[in-house]
């Protein structure tokens, strides 16, 4: 076990909290164009049904092309972060999804459509875990899922801006506009990081360069076979399969079903990503102030998300399936910063990247099944049998939180058997 940190001097103090506040900013803002960039389809994606002619399956594909590749681009990612550094890989992916994003407004098909997504996704794919370690690298343990949690309210965030800002753009100008306008925020994001972010801590860089020194340090072979690590991406399955089902076919349900015109549609989509915001944000400060512990959380927030998925898939009306999604929203969002609480508090300093990989992994493989199940749902059935599918997304993530270590010292040995198990096999054999 490595020692814990040593207690910052008066003079140190300021200089730690400056890095911090502008390492927080910096990856709020990046985080804040990567979930614009991928939020936009949703928002026209009827327009784009309707030019391409597509039915529900088909359009739910079209978000699943990204997250087929957003998931697939974890492991990698995580890999590449560790191996060349979390800033540099952060603004490659930066880079590189921007010019899909703006290619994206360039499509004239299907087929077309499907490749830039699956594309734009391999180049968002590797951002996740460079971010963690971007992170990690620049804060304390006990304060590192407050500002994580910070930094992630962006998501939601991005989910209030989004529907506001595209609505009108669409209106006007054509969906394809969407996606330009995007793309030159990434520009702009990737020029701050590049100039701007600060270097990483002493101690984060001390960490890394004597970790090891007299004891066995695990091969990545190792890390991808902790069993408890996938446990933890299960539980992010399901908080994604909630997210995602959700962000896909409300805008869809507001317009085809219930006659809600796209800007008068993006506004009502701003209330339940409020709410989003704030559990976000008071998920992480619950996660740093219990030590973890992400049980206490996760189940009566997802317990509160299935109950409210159930009443707003049959709202009679549009004031009560917002309000109910609203609840819904918030109580699963509760649930997003401690599932990496104790993951990150638990794994050694050089496999941050990989390590949170596994976990945004299970999250992106909900983003990839979540959408054409529902649209084939919606198809066959109605849009409340589709809704209605996303409980199963709560009750997995709440059954993942009572079968997952509650702090980082049962997360280290739970990841620690695993290993010895396997040696003790081999030697036997």
């Amino acid at each position: 076990m490595s020692a814990p940190p040593l207690p910052l001097s008066p003079t140190a103090a300021p200089a730690h909290r400056r890095t911090v506040r502008i390492t927080v900013v910096l990856l709020f803002a990046a985080w804040l164009v990567d979930y614009v960039d991928r939020l936009v389809i949703n928002l026209v994606l009827p327009s784009v049904g309707v030019e391409f002619d597509l039915d529900r399956t088909q359009q739910g594909l079209v978000v699943s092309a990204f997250f087929l590749a957003y998931a697939l681009c974890q492991l990698p990612g995580g890999m590449l972060a560790d191996r060349f550094g979390g800033r540099r890989v952060t603004l490659w992916a930066l880079l590189a999804w921007s010019v899909f994003t703006a290619a994206t407004g360039f499509a004239w098909s299907f087929a077309v459509l499907l490749a830039l997504r699956f594309a734009f996704g391999v180049a968002q794919g590797v951002f996740p875990p460079a971010s963690m370690k971007v992170l990690t690298e620049r804060t304390r343990p006990e304060e590192r899922m407050g500002a994580n949690g910070t930094v992630m309210s962006s998501n939601a965030l991005a989910a209030v801006v989004t529907p506001l800002a595209v609505a009108p753009l669409v209106s006007v100008f054509g969906w394809r506009s969407a996606f330009w306008s995007t793309a030159a925020l990434g520009v702009l994001a990737l020029a701050a990081v590049r100039f701007w972010l600060p270097a990483p801590l002493p101690r984060a860089e001390a960490a890394e360069s004597t970790e090891g020194v007299g004891e066995p340090r695990p091969g990545l072979r190792a890390v991808l076979g902790m069993g408890v690590l996938w446990r933890f991406a299960l539980m992010m399955f399901g908080y994604n399969t909630i997210i995602w089902g959700l962000n896909t076919w409300v805008p869809a349900y507001l317009s085809d079903e219930l006659g809600v015109p796209l800007t008068s549609a993006g506004a009502l989509l701003a209330v339940p990503a409020l709410g989003a915001a704030l559990a976000t944000v008071l998920g992480g400060r619950l996660a740093d102030r219990l030590g973890g512990r992400h049980r206490a959380i996760v189940v009566p927030g997802m317990g509160v998300a299935a109950v409210a998925l159930l009443l707003m898939a049959y709202a009679p009306s549009v004031t009560g399936f917002v309000a109910f999604g609203t609840l819904a929203v918030f109580g699963a969002s509760l649930a997003y910063m401690p599932v990496f609480a104790v993951p990150l508090a638990g794994l050694a300093p050089a496999y941050v990247g990989v390590g949170s990989a596994v976990v945004i992994l299970g999250g992106q493989v909900a983003g990839m099944v979540a959408p054409p199940v529902m649209g084939a749902l919606a198809d066959a059935f109605s849009f409340r049998v589709a809704f209605g599918f996303l409980v199963l997304g709560a009750l997995i993530a709440a059954v993942m939180a009572c079968l997952t270590p509650q702090d980082a010292d049962a997360f280290r040995a739970a990841a620690e058997r695993a290993p010895r198990s396997s040696r003790t096999a081999k030697e036997t054999a």
